[in-house]
């Protein structure tokens, strides 16, 4: 199934037990978040295919999944590894000044005073802020803090503007 606008919410990382189950890693802001959607969709050999969550929790520090159609631990191995994605659509609507991670990724980025840093390459959160590795001439750590350090931001343009020093 061919899917142009998917956004990656996590991954198969394991299984768990003989039933068919999955530990799954997600990249959702609650950890548990993953399970709010269904269905989800695997990449499979290069492939998405869509798949029902029957049932999904946490078991201890890890998510685990139960999905239609994977009832053995082999079937199971079989999805170790798969990008685990929902349609652009699924996603909730976001407030004003609010963006996902995806969106972000690979927006240019630029000082208020014209310097060019490069694209963002990847986020993270540190507890205290997000923080976004962007990627030019060098890598830069740049805080996610709005107001303060991010100045601006174009989804239509695909340009940041932050208040950042060129030599951090």
């Amino acid at each position: 199934m061919s899917q142009p606008d998917m956004i990656i919410l996590g991954k198969i990382a394991g299984v768990f037990g003989v039933k068919g189950w999955v530990k799954v890693f997600s990249h959702t802001e609650q950890r548990d978040g993953i399970l709010g959607y269904n269905p989800w969709f695997l990449r499979v050999a290069g492939e998405w295919q869509v798949f029902k969550v029957l049932v999904g929790q946490a078991q201890g520090k890890i998510l685990v999944a139960q999905l239609q159609g994977i009832d053995t631990r082999e079937q199971a191995e079989r999805l170790l590894g798969c990008e685990i994605a929902i349609p652009r659509e699924q996603l909730q609507s976001l407030r004003d000044g609010e963006y996902y991670w995806a969106d972000l990724k690979g927006m240019r980025v630029v000082t208020d005073t014209g310097v060019d840093f490069g694209v963002v390459d990847a986020l993270f959160e540190t507890g205290a802020n997000d923080v976004m590795v962007v990627n030019g001439e060098r890598e830069r750590l740049v805080p996610w803090i709005m107001g303060d350090v991010i100045k601006s931001v174009s989804l239509d343009d695909r340009i940041i503007v932050v208040d950042w020093d060129p030599d951090f």
